[in-house]
């Protein structure tokens, strides 16, 4: 496994009744961090969770919790998310009316920055936005709903990223993960690793087995097997 990759089980795809119970049985099976999506009816079709879901689960979570904003506007959210107890907040570009700020406003508010593509969302913001990120999440689904099918087409764009973010971080010395979300499942984790991901997204491929200390030490296995 040539890059230090990290599992982040979505919990979209938990029992929502015993969700305490499920970030701690997550974390103890290995989860490196826990994906939180924050849906508002507005940006996509779906309403999840809030900041006070957030800083429920807080208590229960070891490892860095992992927000990811489809939500718009972005900004009046982000502190409290932050306050809640996230460490990473991602959002996407095209809900925030001024990028450049709401990044620096992740920042400011103590959390890493991460910026979000759909599948048909270009790259180009990166040029724009890239020294100041810690992470790039890649849609290989269209937000809003759990269980989609992988969009093979993302390979392309993980393979993209991976360059420009390659020669940030020899650029800048900086971390920059390359996260990728949506039908991530034990048979495609290592296509998705060897077009560059090094953080991946699981929810129903995890939350829906019985074992999931099982589910992660087999995608574990499938990218000790990955040549990127």
């Amino acid at each position: 496994m040539p890059r230090n990759c990290r599992i982040a089980p979505s919990l979209l795809s938990a029992d929502f009744a015993r969700l305490g119970e499920e970030v701690r049985d997550v974390v103890a099976a290995g989860a490196d961090f826990v994906h939180l999506d924050v849906m508002d009816n507005h940006y996509v079709p779906n309403l999840t969770v809030g900041p006070l879901v957030c800083a429920a689960i807080r208590p229960y979570a070891t490892v860095p919790i992992d927000v990811h904003l489809m939500v718009k506007p972005v900004d009046r959210l982000v502190p409290e998310f932050a306050n809640a107890g996230a460490s990473l907040i991602s959002f996407h570009p095209e809900a925030s009316e001024h990028v450049d700020r709401t990044i620096d406003l992740i920042h400011d508010s103590g959390c890493k920055a991460g910026l979000v593509f759909n599948p048909a969302t270009p790259l180009d913001w990166l040029m724009h936005t890239l020294d100041k990120l810690d992470l790039v999440l890649v849609m290989s689904v269209n937000p809003g709903f759990g269980g989609q099918s992988f969009i093979a087409h993302a390979l392309q764009k993980l393979e993209s990223a991976r360059k420009l973010i390659d020669s940030a971080i020899e650029r800048t010395g900086r971390e920059i993960l390359l996260e990728v979300d949506g039908g991530i499942k034990v048979d495609n984790i290592r296509s998705a690793a060897d077009a560059g991901a090094d953080t991946f997204v699981a929810g129903s491929a995890i939350f829906g087995k019985p074992d999931y200390a099982a589910t992660i030490a087999a995608m574990r296995a499938a990218l000790a097997e990955s040549q990127a």
